[in-house]
């Protein structure tokens, strides 16, 4: 079990790469985000994008399965209470493969509450030619360790 104490303010780490296919960014696209350049190449060409993109909400959540399989899991993450910054700043296609980038920025033990922290990470996602694609700042809340249990 990781918790708020084995983070540490620069530390950081890479999960991926995950391929985003056609199908996938339709089926996300048709469902919570329909889009004319979402949903199809002609959709994509009539605007500004040149063919079909993923939505951002579809970008940003695969960036949190990514974090979720290699930075929450086995952790004793208590959930988030938001983002300060999400910026998406490349379409991505169909065929590309991201990666996801994860730094500690800060963590800071409760005031109020001794036996959690809060941790704010920067959460970086870019596609195979190494091109930033998306940025966020992320809030989470930790327990902190238990007395008697030893770091691993």
């Amino acid at each position: 079990m990781r918790y708020f104490e084995d983070f540490q303010p620069g530390e950081t780490s890479e999960a991926g790469p995950y391929v985003i296919s056609r199908e996938e960014i339709i089926a996300f696209a048709k469902q919570f985000d329909p889009q004319p350049f979402h949903l199809s190449d002609e959709g994509g060409r009539e605007g500004i994008f040149g063919g079909i993109i993923a939505s951002g909400w579809h970008t940003a959540s695969i960036c949190h399965k990514l974090v979720v399989e290699h930075l929450l899991k086995g952790s004793a993450s208590l959930g988030s209470p938001g983002l300060d910054e999400l910026r998406w700043l490349r379409p991505v296609r169909p065929g590309d493969a991201l990666t996801a980038r994860f730094e500690v920025v800060s963590t800071t033990p409760s005031r109020s509450k001794a036996d959690r922290g809060a941790i704010k990470f920067r959460f970086e996602v870019r596609n195979q030619s190494g091109e930033v694609v998306m940025t966020e700042i992320a809030n989470a809340l930790f327990s902190r360790r238990p007395e008697g249990t030893e770091a691993k």
